[in-house]
């Protein structure tokens, strides 16, 4: 009997010369490919849907401006009435529920809102804004409004469906994964990128998956840095990862603090302040605490929090997410309209601003149109290089079939000095990061067991071969 090759018909011809074997950090370049070409692979689908999800959600801050415009917008008129006069016409057309919140008018013609919370029919995450004319009380509207920024409900749909795709919870381990793996995806790629050894490196002239692997390392390699801060901001309020950073952030005394909600004064330094219940009527008033709170330097565009209880203080805090942040709060005591405590955004710890800042740029709010436009830009290289990766597999197949994978035992040629290190780091990394570090394990093992199975049966195929 004729004896076979232990080479399987789906592996890459071997040359009749290896190649010396690489030295150093040199030898980290098949794990690295290996690792891209699985990670990308299977991860592609799910960063996918986040792509498109998040295109939309940048695009839906304009489109909220126009579908919302009624609600939103108001003539110009010749003076503003007193908040508790446009609170009292809210109420008279909505008694339902409890005033959780004041945010009023911040621009000449934008309304202002009342926001009511324990609505029926609203969620309870969620308030009822009513939209008041300032200048003549005329109530133009309510609507459900969701989060910190005041989404309305067709930002708030997309916003969910880019979170957890209206599944709850569990639908939010989707977002994580994806956000999990997305800077390893990146940095891979970057990696593999600048490591190609090519007199030139031009797309023009090529053709096939030559072609469509210039495209797509030229444009990975452009945006990889953006899609490593999506990455770690997407991460900072993720279910386990985001636990894990906050809980981090304590440890060092990094955490957001808030002004105390405490009539009596003294700095909470940290905890939420009171954001439901009580009487936006309470005490000396809306004006008067407003008063207080503008001659702390207070600008618009404020929120007027009532206190939620006979001991708690009005909380005023600013809102604003677009550069430069206006985050300053302060309590103002509703028997005397007297400031009790007041927190700068300048005293925040350094963690807490980064943390603020980094949310703000992943959501397209600190610098406005021009955050958006380059997220959206973001969003389409992403949608881009997912598909022209799907491509290239397909390339490297034989005209009726996806390519071969990457040979495995890349990581034999590792040397142990960079090699145990490179595991440790890897291991403390998946602690933190659990949506990575499971998957990535579960993969190895996979791997591992695979290859022996593939060895065993070619040892199989060749001692039989040679009978």
């Amino acid at each position: 009997m004729t004896t076979t090759s232990p080479a399987t018909t789906d592996e890459a011809p071997q040359p009749a010369t290896p190649p010396p074997p690489s030295r150093g950090w040199a030898t980290l370049r098949p794990l690295i490919l290996r690792l891209h070409f699985y990670a990308g692979l299977f991860v592609a689908p799910f960063l996918l849907v986040a792509a498109v999800t998040g295109l939309l959600y940048a695009a839906s801050f304009q489109a909220e401006k126009i579908v919302y415009a009624h609600e939103l917008t108001v003539p110009v008129g010749d003076r503003k009435l007193p908040v508790s006069a446009q609170v009292s016409a809210a109420r008279e057309a909505h008694p339902e529920g409890t005033v959780s919140a004041v945010r009023p008018s911040p621009e000449a013609d934008a309304t202002t809102r009342v926001l009511l919370s324990g609505v029926e029919g609203v969620d309870a995450d969620h308030t009822l804004a009513v939209f008041v004319d300032p200048y003549t009380g005329k109530v133009r509207g309510a609507l459900e409004q969701y989060g910190s920024t005041g989404a309305l409900p067709l930002r708030t749909w997309i916003d969910e469906f880019h979170r957890d795709l209206h599944l709850g919870e569990p639908g939010r381990l989707y977002s994580e994964f994806a956000a999990s793996w997305l800077w390893v995806i990146a940095g891979g790629g970057l990696v593999l990128w600048f490591s190609r050894r090519r007199a030139r490196r031009t797309v023009r002239g090529t053709a096939g998956r030559r072609r469509t692997l210039g495209l797509h390392g030229t444009v990975g390699a452009w945006a990889a840095a953006g899609f490593v801060f999506l990455s770690a901001t997407g991460l900072t309020w993720s279910t386990y990862a985001g636990a894990n950073i906050d809980e981090l952030r304590t440890s060092l005394g990094q955490s957001t603090p808030s002004v105390s909600a405490d009539a009596g004064g003294d700095h909470a330094g940290h905890g939420p302040a009171a954001s439901s219940g009580g009487d936006a009527g309470h005490g000396v008033g809306l004006d008067k605490v407003l008063a207080a709170a503008r001659a702390e330097g207070l600008g618009d565009p404020v929120e007027i929090v009532p206190p939620a209880d006979a001991s708690s203080a009005y909380v005023v805090k600013q809102v604003q997410r677009s550069w430069p942040e206006k985050q300053d709060s302060v309590a103002v005591d509703p028997a005397t309209g007297e400031v009790t405590d007041v927190l700068r955004f300048a005293d925040h710890p350094l963690l807490a601003k980064l943390t603020r800042w980094g949310i703000d740029l992943h959501t397209g709010t600190l610098f406005g149109l021009v955050n958006q436009i380059a997220l959206m830009l973001l969003a389409l290289c992403l949608i881009l290089l997912i598909v022209w990766g799907y491509r290239m597999w397909w390339q490297r197949g034989r005209g009726n079939a996806f390519g071969r994978p990457i040979p495995r035992g890349a990581w034999q040629q590792v040397p142990p000095q960079i090699l145990v290190p490179l595991l440790a780091a890897i291991a403390v990394l998946g602690y933190f990061v659990p949506l990575l570090g499971i998957p990535l394990a579960a993969f190895v093992v996979v791997d591992v067991v695979l290859g022996e199975i593939a060895h065993r049966r070619g040892q199989r195929t060749y001692g039989a071969g040679r009978t």
